[in-house]
This record gives C-alpha cells, structure tokens and sequence, in this order.
C-alpha cells in the first residue's frame, strides 16, 4: 500500500489561542489513526512543536522538513529530518508526494505556503487536496478574498474551488475517510 502523506503547514508562533494547537492536536490524532504520515516544518516552535509532540503521543510517522539554518531548532522527536538549503525549497519538499496540505491557522509564512500550493494546484503542479481548517473564522478574510477574486474575473470557479475551508477538525478529517 503506498504510503498517505499530509503536509502540515502551521504557526511557529508561541502564546497563539490555545484552541488552535488543541484542533492540530486532533489533526495529527486522526490522520495517524488513518495511517497516514506528517509532512511539516518540524521544529521546537509553536504548532510545529505541538504536532511533532502529538505524532509522538500516537506513535505515529513524522517527517521534519527544515533548511540548514533552522538546525537549532530542530525538533528531537521526529521520525525522519529532510534538510534543505532554501525556504523555498522546503515547501517545495514538504509538498512532494503528499495527498493532502492542510493550513492550520498560522501567520505570514503559513499564508504563503497555503497561496503557492494553490497556485500550483490551479496550474495542475500539485495534484493533492488542500484545506485550510477554518477554526473560529479564523481564515474567514482569506476566504473572502478569493471569493472577491471570483466575483472581479481575477480567479476563475474551478480554480477557487480548489482550497476548501473546513470549519472543524470533525469536518476536515470526514475528506480522508
């Protein structure tokens, strides 16, 4: 059977609610429970850290994808650590044979990451499924936008259609079953 990668893309931020590390908590439960693998950023950071503890906690695969710079702040308990000589490059690696990406709610670099992937996947350059889980609103903006995007010409349907925005771990988790 071939093996069921997600890329995690998340917040490094620490003091961030409390509530979005719980839904990546969950996240990572369900997906192991599934046999599915992590892909992430893989540090001792914010969300990073929480999900590389949360793989731990259900023993499941979780793989680390960081650039060399990042070295200190690698977490200790990852499965496997790909290392890489770009930002770039890293999302790039995180994305390579995932089925799905999934954005936690996170800052400028996880917006980044999940708008690139969409990018890719409008120009049939990542052929997985992509959420960004929705929690409390929280990408509600985002949302938004590219619905403004669709409205103005600038995006069409299909392409939109593309991101979905779960509302809840539950809602999210139903798309890999």
């Amino acid at each position: 059977m071939e093996e069921r990668k997600a890329a995690i893309f998340c917040s490094a931020c620490t003091g961030i609610d409390k509530k979005y590390n719980e839904a990546a908590r969950e996240v990572v439960h369900a997906l192991h429970s599934l046999g599915w693998t992590i892909v992430s950023g893989g540090t001792t950071k914010g969300t990073m850290k929480v999900i590389v503890d949360a793989s731990n906690e259900c023993g499941g695969k979780h793989i680390g994808v960081l650039p060399r710079f990042m070295a200190p702040v690698v977490h200790p308990g990852l499965s496997e650590v790909i290392w890489t000589d770009t930002m770039s490059e890293r999302k790039e690696v995180m994305r390579e044979g995932a089925s799905a990406v999934i954005a936690l709610p996170g800052g400028i670099g996880t917006l980044d990451e999940i708008i690139e992937t969409h990018v890719l996947a409008k120009l049939d350059r990542f052929g997985g499924r992509l959420f960004a889980l929705n929690i409390d609103g929280f990408y509600d903006p985002f949302e938004a936008l590219l619905d403004h995007y669709v409205r103005s010409g600038m995006l069409d349907g299909y392409s939109r259609s593309l991101l979905h925005f779960p509302k809840s771990v539950e809602e999210l988790i139903a798309s890999f079953k």
